[in-house]
């Protein structure tokens, strides 16, 4: 295994993506995991603009709120609002959105092995 330290930028990620209504996340790989970091619009909902554009459903989800702020709602129906210095995990099935007319910015975690939008 290397042993180097990796250090990157996500703002010069080896991926990123725009959402349908201009909103953007990037991620750096790193040795065994991933971060990302993201702008959301107000009015960005993830079922909207980031589901229906990958036909994909949400999975788990880790994160730490920079600024602005989203609401949650777990597929159980319970929402939450998820503010600035606030870490979060969301469970499959969810959904979430920007909450206000302020950008949310956010990281996000995860394992490389399933890097994927």
């Amino acid at each position: 295994m290397n042993n180097e330290p990796i250090i990157k930028d996500p703002s010069s990620s080896d991926t990123r993506w725009e959402f349908l209504d201009g909103s953007t996340r990037s991620a750096v790989n790193l040795r065994t995991s991933f971060v990302g970091i993201g702008t959301y619009r107000p009015g960005w909902r993830w079922s909207e603009h980031v589901g229906k554009q990958t036909g994909k459903p949400s999975e788990n989800h880790i994160g730490y709120i920079l600024s602005g702020s989203f609401i949650v709602k777990s597929a159980n129906g319970e929402e939450s609002v998820v503010g600035p210095g606030e870490a979060f995990e969301l469970a499959p099935g969810h959904d979430a959105w920007v909450n206000g007319d302020q950008p949310c910015v956010a990281l996000d975690f995860g394992c490389n092995e399933k890097h994927e939008l």
